[in-house]
């Protein structure tokens, strides 16, 4: 095994892209709104995540499993993505996405940009449906922070050597964990707490926080 010199674990939504999907599948669903208020009160920390993602997730019922085709034609990657995750393979780093988000995008997302390990949440389809439920663990706040800590120790790092990334309060627990914590675009208790910020939308921006530390 190559030595491995640091890893990256990062949130998706809002995040590694734009847009946040969940909001993307409430707006074909016709309830784009009401799904898109859940998640803002989610993301400052006013409602329990996991309750907030069953919520969102009972609204899109009945959508075809074609939804996620026609979904993940609107994610965009932010600025510098591709880029960050190359050069941070060039330092001999891996890269982990954790997402309360969906496997059924954020795979197609990891595999486009050659990510190292992905955890997100699973929507569960029947006869090509969805049922307005998920399945497996839920991907909340402690999740994140297990998975930090489990790639880190898979790849013989202590956590100094981890950075953590993401804008909403569910990603804080791992951002005052990992080495060096970043709040990317995000709500203004993250801002706070984060011991780094990224204020404009470019991922790169971690490679100049590497290199200051240096």
């Amino acid at each position: 095994m190559t030595n491995v010199k640091g890893l990256l674990v990062m949130d998706v939504d809002s995040t590694l892209v734009q847009e946040e999907v969940i909001d993307l599948l409430g707006e074909e669903a016709g309830v784009g709104e009401q799904v898109a208020a859940i998640t803002e009160r989610a993301m400052r920390g006013e409602l329990d995540f996991k309750e907030a993602l069953e919520e969102r997730v009972a609204t899109l019922k009945g959508l075809p499993e074609s939804i996620f085709d026609k979904v993940f034609a609107r994610i965009h990657f932010n600025k510098g993505a591709k880029e960050l995750v190359d050069e941070l393979h060039a330092r001999g780093y891996k890269v982990g996405l954790v997402s309360g988000g969906f496997h059924e995008t954020v795979d197609r997302l990891a595999e486009q940009i050659g990510i190292d390990y992905v955890k997100a949440n699973h929507l569960e389809v029947m006869d090509g449906f969805l049922t307005g439920k998920t399945y497996g663990d839920i991907v909340t706040k402690d999740v994140k922070v297990e998975k930090l800590c489990q790639w880190a120790e898979e790849n013989g790092l202590t956590l100094e050597q981890t950075i953590a990334m993401g804008d909403g309060a569910n990603d804080l627990p791992m951002i005052h964990k990992a080495g060096i914590g970043i709040a990317f675009c995000a709500k203004p208790v993250v801002r706070e707490e984060a011991p780094y910020q990224i204020n404009e939308p470019d991922l790169y921006q971690v490679i100049d926080i590497l290199d200051g530390l240096q």
